[in-house]
């Protein structure tokens, strides 16, 4: 364990680590600039250094960007991430009585705590969950990654049937190139056979639809400039206090717990974990008709649930190689340019490195609260950089990391362009991106295991049925996902009759 701390604890790790929250804060306080999108962009630099550096660098943007999402929210009302929304209900009304900067300082500890909590779910939870998953047979693997593909699809809201097309043509993209078994090319056009001979990169791919898919969006908008109000601190203004967090300990550990099993759950995402967190709060209030008004336990709630996601998002990641959200399926790319595997013998193959990710994201959690507490007032003035000031940068890392990642293929940079136009396209057709995402990352697995259980079973289909206790129960959450889907899209069509 004192190799591993002097390893993290490194000048250079350290340096990578206030880089990458830095960073993330940015991308999470201009609106328009996520999470997701800053891990995506930096993510072609990873090939500088090797995985533990490149996961601090990762997990200090994941926590940067959704810690980051409060400033505009608390300050102009705009939420810098949807899982901010909830963070404008109290945030802004407190701004607008010059309190700005105490919203902005109980925001910021909510969020190291609620981070700190997920962080220890993540060290208890995630061994057991890959202990499990070890004795997992390709039955079982095809049905969990099924079943996550099934939930996701499920979740996209008042969209489950697009959900579903787009997580299968995730997939279909996904064997696109040479079926292993055979040699032979599939669904791969003639006119590209030897450019898609092993399919489309993750790197482009991923860089496209979260990326410049986002930065097309908003050239089209103008990239208008935002009303900024100055209400930080006013005179007589009440400032902040640890005191603000008295009789708030319940609802800290219940908001985080919360963010952290939303987090869990692939592709809930943490508009619906901050959502529900606020809501919990308002029913356990004891002055409900104050939340909205401008009430402290609003903001904690919503910004214990955001962080409390981080370390949730993980633990699916690491213990079963399933992405918890879009911006965990971005990380998948880290392991994946670095040749590791992420799946059940993640942990125990290397713990070196599993010890790295908890200490790296706790050491992320506290360099967050550093730099956004206490040079708040500096901090706050992000949301006046000029997205199109940024972008042209970004464009160019997006383009030369493209053109990098398989060592100078420029078909690679032709894909980041199609997949731009793509992601576009699917903000302006209002479809889900994230199965598709998923879909294009578990895609590969999907069909291995599939095939793998085939050739054990002699080709005998009914082997996903009969296999055991375990493979009923996965298949009862499968039908409970798509029953849950179905009731949710009646419910939604009914409000929007009404």
């Amino acid at each position: 364990m004192m190799d591993i701390l002097a390893s993290i604890f490194t000048l250079q790790n350290l340096l990578i680590a206030v880089l990458g929250v830095t960073m993330g804060i940015v991308f999470g306080a201009i609106p328009g600039m996520t999470a997701t999108m800053a891990v995506a962009v930096f993510l072609p630099l990873t090939y500088a250094y090797d995985l533990q550096t490149s996961l601090i660098l990762l997990l200090g943007l994941y926590v940067g960007g959704i810690s980051g999402g409060l400033i505009p929210a608390v300050l102009i009302n705009i939420p810098g991430t949807p899982s901010s929304i909830t963070t404008c209900f109290d945030g802004y009304p407190m701004t607008l009585k010059g309190e700005g900067e105490r919203a902005l300082k109980i925001g910021i500890t909510a969020s190291l705590l609620g981070g700190m909590f997920s962080l220890v779910c993540l060290w208890l939870f995630t061994p057991p969950l890959a202990k499990l998953a070890i004795q997992f047979s390709a039955v079982e693997k095809f049905l969990v990654i099924l079943f996550a593909l099934t939930i996701i699809a499920a979740l996209s809201k008042g969209q489950m049937l697009m959900g579903i097309w787009m997580g299968l043509a995730g997939v279909l993209v996904a064997l696109m190139g040479t079926f292993d078994d055979n040699n032979k090319l599939r669904l791969v056009p003639h006119l590209f056979r030897k450019e898609l001979i092993y399919g489309f990169s993750l790197l482009p791919v991923l860089i496209g639809l979260f990326a410049l898919g986002q930065m097309l969006e908003e050239a089209e908008k103008g990239m208008k400039k935002e009303h900024i109000d100055k209400g930080l601190l006013a005179k007589n203004a009440r400032k902040f206090s640890f005191a603000d967090f008295k009789g708030q300990i319940v609802n800290v550990l219940r908001s985080s717990a919360l963010g952290t099993f939303m987090g869990i759950l692939p592709g809930v995402g943490g508009s619906a974990a901050s959502l529900m967190a606020y809501t919990q709060t308002k029913n356990f209030s004891k002055h409900p008709d104050e939340l909205g008004k401008g009430a402290a336990e609003g903001l904690i709630a919503s910004e214990s649930a955001n962080n409390g996601l981080t370390g949730g998002a993980l633990i699916p990641l690491l213990s079963m190689g399933i992405p918890g959200d879009s911006t965990t399926a971005v990380l998948v790319g880290a392991f994946a340019l670095q040749g590791m595997q992420i799946g059940p013998l993640f942990i125990s193959n290397n713990q070196d490195l599993w010890y790295s990710v908890l200490i790296g994201l706790a050491l992320c959690n506290v360099i967050m609260f550093a730099v956004m507490f206490f040079p708040i007032k500096l901090i706050s003035r992000i949301i006046y950089i000029p997205k199109q000031r940024m972008y042209p940068i970004i464009l160019l890392m997006c383009v030369v990391g493209a053109y990098a990642a398989n060592y100078g293929v420029m078909f690679d940079v032709w894909s980041l362009i199609v997949f731009a136009i793509v992601g576009y396209l699917f903000v302006k057709l209002k479809l889900p991106a994230t199965p598709f995402l998923i879909g294009f990352i578990l895609g590969g697995d999907l069909e291995r295991y599939f095939v793998d259980a085939l050739k054990g079973s002699g080709g005998d289909l009914t082997v996903f049925f009969t296999r055991g206790p375990i493979c009923w129960v996965l298949w009862l959450f499968i039908l409970a996902s798509v029953a849950y889907a179905v009731v949710q899209e009646r419910k939604d069509k009914l409000k929007k009759a009404a």
